[in-house]
């Protein structure tokens, strides 16, 4: 039996596509903030003297990095009712991408703090810099520039991740692309066009990192 391309349908729904990319990054955008705390707070956490505090780090990353994406997010969303917290779709979907992106980001970051030479730290010290401060200005920065590549690779991972968050009917561009595909029946037309959408998301972002390394983490020149 032959099919019959018509794109008229993905056309005419072209105004509902736009707002779910918009959801799309907006959920992206906010996810990689949250991330972007508890990484920089977990290894913070991580560094501390108190071992049950390293354990606890310890014992999130382990469990983020070996649990699907999807059944973190169906235990936000479905689980938890059932202890009385029950959150709407849209901040179970951030919920679940900060968790999801934190747990990556305490890692990468991790790895960029150790890269830092103990000698700038002591120096810091030795100028009379607290560690809040010598942490700031000497450790964060140099380590986000060495690790930038990576922490932004797992955002644009994460951006794609959101996805998944159409399984509890949050509103996002996949979601959008369900609800058009069963009203319709064209799939092809529908998934071949988001596929093109996903791509020029991961695109804008991309950019939009270069041009924040660029203007933040360049070395100055003469």
């Amino acid at each position: 039996m032959g099919y019959t391309l018509d794109f008229s349908v993905v056309i005419d729904a072209l105004p509902s596509l736009l707002w779910g990319c918009l959801a799309t990054i907006g959920l992206a955008l906010s996810g990689m903030s949250l991330a972007l705390v508890i990484g920089v707070a977990g290894v913070v956490a991580r560094g501390s003297n108190q071992r049950w505090l390293r354990g606890l780090v310890i014992g999130f990353v382990e469990l983020i990095r070996n649990t699907p994406f999807l059944v973190q997010i169906f235990f936000l969303f479905f689980a938890l009712p059932h202890i009385g917290l029950t959150l709407n779709p849209t901040v179970t979907a951030i919920l679940a991408l900060g968790l999801n992106g934190g747990a990556y980001a305490i890692e990468i970051i991790r790895g960029g703090v150790q890269s830092i030479d103990k000698g700038q730290i002591e120096a810091g010290l030795a100028l009379g810099l607290h560690k809040g401060q010598v942490f700031r200005m000497i450790v964060l920065k140099p380590a986000l520039r060495a690790i930038y590549p990576s922490l932004t690779g797992q955002f644009i991972m994460l951006t794609l991740t959101s996805s998944i968050c159409s399984a509890i009917a949050a509103y996002e561009l996949t979601s959008v692309a369900q609800r058009i595909e069963s009203d319709t029946f064209r799939s092809f037309e529908v998934y071949f066009t988001i596929t093109g959408l996903y791509l020029a998301i991961s695109w804008l972002m991309m950019t939009g990192f270069s041009v924040f390394s660029r203007r933040y983490f360049n070395y100055p020149t003469r």
